[in-house]
Parts: structure tokens; C-alpha cells; sequence
């Protein structure tokens, strides 16, 4: 990645893993609480040979990934048919998708990022019946997910979890500095980070075109200080305001004084093992970071704590990545795809894919806002309120596909990245505010 990084990353042809359940005909078990095939105890009536496709991600808890597989392979046993389950890399899959839609051919289903359902609506079909069976069995859907998958007045993706996020750091290292617990505005944060990386210990985030963290950070740190893109009425573009000046010009600071520089190329895995190698004090992330020191990094994970999003003069908020489940339009399998989704949706499998994340992943519904998982461990409960703070890409606009354009196009993360790189802050800001207009005007 060069020094200026302005528009959408190129197409790449990515590296496929596949995993193929075996197809066995078999009698339908009454499984799960949302109506559906299985449930009702209806005979599979697909022809052999039925196979549905479905494109992923590789997570970054592989155990989940585990648990999808294995229930994709239970469910083509049950309904007779062949799942094909493939995985690639987090940043390919929207290109994926997009060409696939072009072409008219690929995946019957994909599992999708953030607010691409809306950029991708015209090539996905309604599911309203099995998202809305979903948020009726399970206490109703979180804003941030509806937001993402419901577009022009229908559900074009199913949703399946919302990515928590929060501030990894060592607490030895904050005490060496005089912290005996995580600042809670972004002035003390700042002043935090310029005494850590005065020891050695700097603050670490990612400015690179990579989903999540980069996202998550420059998204959130504008709403904190009353920055947002677009009006209400989803038009009016009002990026160019004091509020996010002044995340500019803050975080531009901090860079000199507290961040490693090495941020501009990092993606979402960059920050992980630089924490992981000792390099980083604090960094923004999900708790994937403390999983992996758990298991291979004991004396990281014994000095591991997590907290949450500072305050800024508007308060405190969150960008958290979603994931959402579409169907698509050119699949010969729509009415198995469908039903696919409802059976893994269903509380019963589920909880076992929800336990695997084990507080990465929050339910898109509210029903488990109370499982014992989340008070396990005492330094994860942080993860599981930090969807009450949340706001969308497009705020306050409403969700749509201009948002996921100007997201695509990572225009807030480049604009920070210009102001590290040198250009004044308020030229940054003016040169983003122009691109917003763009999409926006278009």
C-alpha cells in the first residue's frame, strides 16, 4: 500500500477454502423453534444432486468457523443435499459478491460486512419472512443490525452478528505510567498515549483500506466529538464542521505523540500481532486479541484488561462491524437458501455458534443480552454494552447505499490518513467533504 491510498482497492483473485458436507438423504427432524422444514417435520423435497453454495469469511476465531461447518454439514444431512462452504479472505468478499452479481452466477449465498447489503440490494431477494421470524423469536433486532441489512423499506439480508469493540491494553504498563485504570475521555486518553510511548510502549491503530478497525476507530472518534456526514434527511452533506475538526486535528496529535507510525499500512490483523509481540500497549479490537494470547501468550493474557471507548464533548459511540446473511437473486436454490438461514438463525444452533465466539460476536437480537457467557470472564463484560452505544455509517442520515459507497471508498479513513501523512487537517477535511458531496449529490 502506497503513501497516498485514494479510492477502492484493486480486484484480486482471493484464495479459496472450501469444505463440502456430505449429502446423505435422510428423514427431517423436528429441530429449532423458528417455523421452517425441519421443524415442521416435512420431507426434504429437493432433487439429488441440490447443492447450495455459501461464501464466507475466514473468521478470526476459528473455533466459530468450526461450529459453521460442521452445522452446514449437519443441515445438508437432514435436508439431503450438498452445502458448500467457502472461505475467504475479510476484504475480499464484498468484490466477491459485486462480481458475482455482475456475472449473475456464484454463491447462492453470502455473508456479508458492515452496510453492503444496501451498495448490493438490487442483486439479492427479499427475506423479510425469515429475518422477521428471527427478530420475533428472539426479542427483536438491535438497531445497528437492522440499519444494516433492512433497505428501501425490506430486508435484503438476514442478520447474523455484530462484531464487539472495545480497548485492549497491558495494565502493568498503564500503571507505569500512573493509570490505575483505562481514561475515560479522549483528552486524558491522549495524554495516556504520549507517556506510554515515551516508555516505549505507543498506542497502536490501523489507517490502512482493511473492514473493520480502521473503520471502527475514525467512524466512532468523529461521533464522539459531534461529527457526522450527511444531515438527516440523507442529503445534505455536513462532514465539514467543528466536531470533526476536531477528531482531526486530536487524532493528528496523538500520532506524533502516542501511536506507532506504522499504522498507515496496518489491516485489521496488523495491530493483533504487533500487541501480541509486545510492541503495543493499548489497541482498539475485538477480544480476539486476548483469545489468542489465553492460548499461545501467557504473559500477555495475565496483563490483559479491556475497556471502554472514551468520551468526547458529544459523548461516546461505536462503529461495530455487522454481519448479514443475503440470498441471491440469480440462485436456482432461493427457497433453500432461505431455509438454510432460518435453521442456523434458530436458538438451537445458534448458542453454539455464539458460545465459539465466546464475546466476539454479539447476537443480533435481544433475547441474549443476559447469557451467562457474558459475565464468564469478568474482563469481557466491556463487550457486551458496547452495542447500546452504537451509531451507523451514514449517521445521521439514514442507512443506505450511498453510506456504503462512501465506506467502500474508505473517504473518513483517508481523510485521517492525509492529515498523519502532513496535509493540514482542515485541507483533509475539506478534500473528504468534497468526495462525500460526490456520492452524495450524485
Amino acid at each position: 500500500m502506497g503513501e497516498k491510498r485514494h479510492g477502492t482497492p484493486g480486484f484480486r483473485i482471493p484464495r479459496r477454502t472450501f469444505l463440502k458436507g456430505t449429502a446423505a438423504a435422510a428423514g427431517a427432524a423436528a429441530l429449532g423453534g423458528i417455523p421452517g422444514i425441519l421443524q415442521a417435520g416435512q420431507a426434504p423435497a429437493y432433487p439429488k444432486g441440490t447443492k447450495l453454495h455459501v461464501l464466507m469469511q475466514l473468521h478470526f476465531v476459528p473455533a466459530s468457523d468450526q461450529v459453521f461447518l460442521e452445522q452446514a454439514a449437519e443441515f445438508g444431512k437432514q435436508m439431503g443435499v450438498e452445502i458448500q462452504v467457502e472461505r475467504i479472505g475479510q476484504n475480499d468478499v464484498p468484490t466477491r459478491a459485486a462480481s458475482a452479481i455482475e456475472m449473475k452466477s456464484g454463491p447462492d449465498i453470502i455473508l456479508i460486512q458492515n452496510n453492503f447489503p444496501h451498495l448490493l440490494a438490487d442483486g439479492v431477494v427479499d427475506v423479510n419472512d425469515v429475518a422477521e421470524a428471527v427478530g420475533k423469536s428472539q426479542g427483536g433486532y438491535y438497531d445497528i443490525s437492522r440499519r444494516n441489512a433492512f433497505s428501501d423499506g425490506r430486508w435484503v439480508a438476514v442478520p447474523r452478528d455484530v462484531y464487539s469493540w472495545a480497548w485492549n491494553y497491558r495494565e502493568s504498563w498503564l500503571r507505569e505510567v500512573g493509570y490505575q485504570k483505562f481514561p475515560d475521555t479522549w483528552d486524558d486518553f491522549r495524554e495516556m498515549a504520549k507517556k506510554l510511548k515515551a516508555k516505549g510502549h505507543p498506542v497502536g491503530q490501523c489507517f490502512g483500506h482493511s473492514t473493520n478497525d480502521p473503520n471502527n476507530y475514525c467512524y466512532a472518534l468523529i461521533w464522539c466529538f459531534g461529527g457526522m456526514e450527511v444531515e438527516k434527511d440523507g442529503k445534505t452533506v455536513v462532514l465539514d464542521k467543528k466536531g470533526t475538526l476536531e477528531a482531526l486535528k486530536l487524532n493528528t496529535a496523538m500520532w506524533k505523540e502516542g501511536m506507532d507510525e506504522g499504522g498507515l499500512s496496518w489491516d485489521d490483523a496488523s495491530n493483533n500481532r504487533a500487541f501480541l509481540a509486545g510492541s503495543l500497549s493499548v489497541t482498539g479490537n475485538s477480544p480476539s486479541i486476548y483469545f489468542v494470547a489465553r492460548d499461545k501468550f501467557p504473559d500477555v493474557y495475565e496483563d490483559m484488561n479491556h475497556a471502554a471507548m472514551p468520551k468526547g464533548s458529544a459523548g461516546r459511540f461505536y462503529q461495530l462491524p455487522t454481519t448479514s446473511t443475503m440470498v441471491m437473486k440469480y440462485s436456482k436454490n432461493q427457497e433453500l437458501a432461505k431455509e438454510y438461514i432460518r435453521w442456523f438463525m434458530d436458538k438451537p444452533q445458534f448458542e453454539k455458534l455464539f458460545i465459539a465466539l465466546n464475546t466476539f460476536g454479539i447476537p443480533p437480537t435481544k433475547m441474549w443480552y443476559d447469557h451467562p457467557l457474558w459475565v464468564r470472564d469478568r474482563k469481557c463484560i466491556v463487550f457486551r454494552d458496547v452495542i447500546n452505544d452504537s451509531l451507523w455509517s451514514g449517521y445521521a442520515g439514514p442507512p443506505g447505499r450511498k453510506a456504503s459507497e462512501a465506506m467502500a471508498k474508505y473517504i473518513i479513513v483517508d481523510m485521517f490518513a492525509r492529515a498523519i501523512q502532513g496535509t493540514p487537517p482542515e485541507e483533509a477535511l475539506k478534500w473528504a467533504t468534497a468526495e462525500m458531496k460526490k456520492i452524495y449529490s450524485a
